[in-house]
């Protein structure tokens, strides 16, 4: 029988950067069973830590590597595993299994960052609400005042939000967090969350840029392109639930950048962020299958299969228990979408950089996807945009996936016009509280909101608006985010258990938070900051600012005296405000005034003027 006996050592050392150890550093062995590991070194340049051991049975070797993720240690005689990593110490722990006698052991860590110019955090202070609240735009909404009471609540919630990196995260910029406290597995940043958080947080991009939140992914990608979609903030690894196959978000970190672009006209971020997003959607183009373990190189598209389309989990598209097709070779809308819209706006970005010839083949990729979308998933007899499987096969069921060719812009004006139909249907989506993300009738779904299977989500909202916009169907647009904001304010005054809040996801047939799943957290900005300040901004007031050309068009709809100071678009502060009239056909008298040269267009009921605008001086206007 086998005597023999098993020790444990501990590899101490300290972390540099964020890309390694420091090139050439020694690194002592020190701790119990000091004598039986020697010569430790780390190579920064391969991000390699390795050195000799003298086994007798089994050696227990713990490495503290708080920033780096590791990948299966080798040894040269004997057996090594990688037994994991303690979530508490933030240390990995491997065995070599030798019966006797020397050998030599490296333990390898993934690179990351590689892509990304910046590369370390430049200390920031984080700005207070108090202090803060009069730079940010002031909204005026006669007809909803309660509404402009949810809108501040939400800036004075984000504010709560603002974090700054943890030593040893390795993140690189200060940022707006989503606001889950984590539980047990410690809070971490959340890729769709902050993508989205963006939409209405560069309102206040003057006080805080929040599209800095986006650098701390960017800084943890892979060599292979790869970015985790949730990322744990004391030590900035990756944080994985159910498997590898779980981890990759909706792809569109580069329309938050052209969004953020859009409205301060800032876009010294691109030559940045270009080259990881390019990677990223490399890596996205592996052909990939859910059930594969090498994830480096298991990406998001189905190669074997004829429609060519991609796929995800539904963990992994952030809509976690949607009823989704999961086995390989399936091909889903709305992650097809995500890569027309990924693709259509990295083109926006590489056009904006001079690079023309790699914006066109960006813009060809987009149009070849949208192509195969319409040709595989719509379904002529639902009038529907259906996931399908490996076989091409419709998996019919009616959720929110099936409206991103709105937003993607790839639906054909008739099939357009029947998804609105089903977006007003009260058997499926136009329902108490709008949208739920999964048909009515549909048996999965819950009335009280069980998550995604019927849950009203921000993102989900704000996909649908953006592309009913984007189609013109502006009154039903506006229409819809009244209805939206409608409930959130009832919620918002009348919940018995927490008052003045918004929540995360909301009930679709009852004026509550969810139920059901986790339920639904309040204080919740987090995405559903949207609706109160982005939608109430773009939808409600018909604002559409263009800080690119410093212009902006204001579609006048509503009657109630309405508009909005201290808005900052492309660096011009602007005030705007449109007086109370009797009805939607009677003229608008408008006041503008902007502190720069700046172009307002006007359209009325009748007609459209525009205004150029001087600095400092007043101008008021009737629109018919």
């Amino acid at each position: 029988m086998n005597s023999a006996r098993s020790i444990s050592v501990a590899i101490i050392f300290s972390f540099v950067s964020t890309t390694g150890f420091g090139a050439g550093e020694s690194v002592p062995s020190v701790a119990e069973g000091q004598d039986a590991v020697t010569d430790v070194k780390w190579d920064a340049e391969k991000q390699v830590l390795s050195g000799k051991a003298k086994v007798d049975g089994k050696l227990t070797v713990t490495v503290n590597c708080s920033g780096l993720t590791p990948k299966d240690p080798n040894t040269s005689r004997g057996r090594t595993w990688f037994k994991g990593r303690d979530p508490k110490t933030d240390q990995c722990i491997f065995e070599i299994n030798r019966h006797q006698g020397d050998a030599e052991w490296s333990l390898s860590f993934h690179t990351q960052g590689k892509y990304f110019a910046k590369k370390k955090y430049d200390p920031e202070p984080l700005p207070k609400y108090k202090e803060c609240k009069d730079k940010l735009p002031v909204p005026i909404l006669d007809g909803n005042p309660g509404w402009i009471k949810m809108y501040w609540r939400c800036w004075e919630i984000a504010f709560t939000k603002l974090r700054k990196p943890q030593e040893g995260s390795g993140f690189v910029s200060n940022w707006l967090d989503e606001g889950f406290p984590g539980g047990r597995h410690g809070p971490r940043i959340f890729q769709w969350d902050t993508i989205f958080m963006m939409m209405f947080a560069r309102y206040g991009h003057e006080v805080f840029p929040a599209i800095q939140s986006l650098d701390n992914f960017y800084c943890k990608q892979y060599d292979c392109g790869y970015i985790c979609r949730e990322i744990r903030e004391t030590n900035g690894i990756d944080f994985v639930y159910g498997g590898r196959g779980n981890t990759i978000n909706p792809p569109i970190f580069a329309w938050a950048e052209v969004e953020s672009y859009r409205l301060t006209g800032d876009k010294s971020r691109f030559e940045m962020v270009l080259p990881v997003l390019e990677k990223y959607a490399e890596w996205l183009n592996r052909d990939g299958d859910p059930r594969a373990r090498n994830w480096e190189e298991n990406g998001r598209i189905s190669k074997t299969a004829e429609h060519r389309l991609y796929w995800n989990t539904p963990l992994g598209s952030g809509m976690d228990n949607s009823p989704r097709p999961t086995n390989k070779g399936a091909g889903w809308v709305e992650m097809s979408c995500q890569m027309v819209i990924m693709y259509n706006h990295l083109a926006i970005m590489a056009h904006e950089l001079g690079q023309k010839e790699k914006a066109e083949k960006f813009r060809r990729e987009a149009k070849a996807i949208g192509e195969r979308i319409n040709k595989w998933c719509w379904d002529k007899e639902d009038n529907f945009y259906y996931d399908v499987d490996g076989e091409g096969k419709h998996f019919r069921k009616m959720t929110m996936g099936g409206f991103w060719p709105l937003l993607a812009g790839i639906a054909p004006r008739e099939r357009a016009e029947k998804l609105v139909g089903h977006l007003k249907d009260p058997k499926k989506f136009w329902r108490k509280m709008v949208f739920p993300t999964l048909a009515a009738d549909e048996k999965e779904y819950v009335p009280e909101g069980f998550y995604w299977r019927g849950g009203v989500w921000a993102p989900t909202n704000v996909m649908v608006i953006k592309g009913l916009q984007k189609y013109g169907y502006e009154d039903f647009a506006a229409e819809a985010t009244e209805k939206y904001l409608a409930g959130m304010y009832h919620v918002f005054e009348n919940n018995k258990h927490v008052k003045h809040t918004v929540w995360e996801v909301y009930a679709p047939d009852f004026l509550s938070p969810a139920k059901g799943g986790r339920g639904s957290k309040p204080h919740f900005v987090g995405w559903s900051g949207c609706g109160p300040i982005q939608l109430l901004f773009e939808n409600v007031m018909g604002l559409r600012p263009n800080g690119i050309n410093k212009s902006l068009v204001w579609k006048l709809r509503r009657t109630d005296r309405h508009g909005v100071k201290k808005l900052n678009v492309g660096g011009a502060w602007l005030d705007l405000v449109c007086d109370k009239r009797d009805s939607a056909n009677s003229p608008a008298r408008v006041t503008l005034k902007a502190d720069g040269n700046f172009t307002v267009r006007l359209a009325g009921p009748e007609e459209e003027k525009t205004v150029e605008l001087k600095a400092g001086r007043e101008v008021k206007v009737t629109v018919k």
